[in-house]
């Protein structure tokens, strides 16, 4: 029960912390450099500023940011999971009365850097949530959601559709902006792909003498079987096995050192999977 404790109390702190950046940088690069991120975020900003051009009414970002996640929120209850869910929630209330009461700070105007460093930013927070079980909300859980149902990365899919909010803003304030929000975007998935590899995928060839053992391993470690192939070792021309496996990216790295703590001998081959078709084993979110 401890452990259950710790674990919660760790995913709270880093859902925390989480709201904190993303806040932060709204406040800093996003407002500064007048971008609009993308998602239910970006989606936000923009109502808030169509409703001061054009209506003359300052809106608060919390109203706003929660009545466009109600329905996100409701698919994250209904298909991927309630501690998720509520976690999640919990990072959606906490950066937008953040973003509400924090007061704009410029770090740097030059646009490009704004664009790129913001994008970073972003993606650095939405990954610390992804990690622990939770997201920032939005088409976040559009994107774990067709993820979950296709066992695909759709974070390429959700960028698409940011790319269609941006443009309208495009279309309201100017191009140049909205193209740097694009940049802002790109950086920003680019992140997630790299500190998040949960929806991707790794394909293990590991030629070994102890296989059953090497299977047993990357079974308990990540829940996936494994092939037992026949072969012959070209220069002693004896008798080799290799196991050949297909785990998530996330998981690799564990299953390599379970792997060599069964056979220490092995010869690991790990390649990048482009593309799966079939029944692969998704750890469901609680």
């Amino acid at each position: 029960m401890n452990r259950n404790l710790k674990q919660e109390g760790k995913r709270i702190l880093v859902v925390c912390i989480a709201a904190v950046v993303m806040a932060v940088n709204i406040k800093t690069f996003v407002r500064t450099g007048d971008l609009y991120p993308g998602g239910v975020t970006g989606l936000t900003i923009l109502i808030q500023r169509v409703a001061e051009l054009f209506f003359h009414v300052s809106v608060p970002y919390t109203l706003v940011n929660l009545i466009l996640n109600a329905v996100p929120v409701y698919i994250g209850f209904r298909f991927i999971g309630k501690k998720f869910t509520g976690y999640s929630c919990l990072m959606i209330v906490l950066t937008s009365i953040l973003t509400d009461i924090l007061p704009v700070y410029a770090i740097t105007y030059d646009i490009l850097l704004i664009s790129i460093f913001g994008g970073m930013i972003n993606g650095l927070a939405i990954s610390m949530c992804l990690k622990v079980g939770a997201t920032s909300g939005g088409t976040d859980f559009i994107a774990i959601f067709l993820s979950d149902k296709k066992g695909v990365d759709s974070f390429n899919i959700i960028l698409g559709l940011n790319v269609v909010i941006i443009s309208v803003a495009g279309i309201l304030f100017g191009w140049d902006k909205a193209l740097y929000s694009i940049i802002f975007q790109y950086a920003s998935t680019q992140v997630l792909h790299v500190l998040y590899k949960k929806y991707q995928h790794a394909t293990l060839f590991i030629v070994t003498n102890r296989p059953k053992e090497v299977c047993n391993a990357i079974y308990q470690v990540s829940h996936h079987g494994a092939t037992i192939l026949e072969g012959e070792g070209s220069f002693e021309h004896c008798e080799r096995n290799v196991v050949y496996s297909v785990v998530s990216g996330a998981e690799s790295k564990k299953v390599i050192k379970a792997v060599r703590e069964a056979d220490e001998n092995a010869f690991i081959d790990v390649v990048k999977t482009q593309q799966l078709s079939g029944k692969f084993y998704q750890k469901p979110a609680d």
